[in-house]
């Protein structure tokens, strides 16, 4: 029986992720993804395409450590921005608010690296607002964090790149 093994592969994962072995991650998470569609255990998919979105935000941060010129980020940057946009839709068909707040700190997180911090705010704000407890909780706490980084961020950021 697999049930379960989808959460033992994220966690497989999460620990390639921090030893710096972002390829070996995401060959896991393609398992584990793979794993959901023949099971039909959807429980984790969604955290499944969160975190692969990190680590392919993860792996192109530790090529740039390595290479003397810079190079440009936005093929990653999508691909981790559609790994995170699919795990917020998943976490909402399935009313996860938790695992769309993971998600949404997530792709708030990018766009604010990417200058974009007004839209990065505006998909973080209502949803840090839903909750009503468990401000102390490392993902409330997380969201709260970057709302404020967000809050004292230049809007003009935003207007540089349209």
């Amino acid at each position: 029986m697999h049930l379960g093994q989808t959460y033992i592969l994220l966690l497989l994962a999460e620990a390639y992720g921090r030893d710096e072995q972002e390829e070996e991650g995401l060959q896991i998470l393609a398992k584990a993804l793979a794993l959901v569609e023949h099971t039909g255990e959807y429980f984790n998919q969604a955290e499944l395409y969160r975190f692969k979105g990190e680590l392919m935000l993860q792996r192109t941060s530790q090529k740039s450590k390595i290479e003397t010129r810079p190079r440009p980020l936005t093929l990653s940057s999508q691909e981790a921005e559609a790994c995170f946009l699919k795990a917020i839709e998943i976490a909402q068909q399935q009313q996860a608010k938790l695992l769309e707040l993971r998600a949404t700190v997530s792709l708030a997180r990018l766009w604010y690296q990417e200058g974009k911090s007004t839209a990065a705010r505006r998909v973080l704000e209502p949803l840090y607002a839903w909750f009503t407890e468990g401000f102390t909780t490392a993902d409330l706490r997380a969201a709260k964090s970057l709302l404020d980084s967000l809050a004292s961020a230049s809007p003009d950021q935003d207007a540089a790149l349209e």
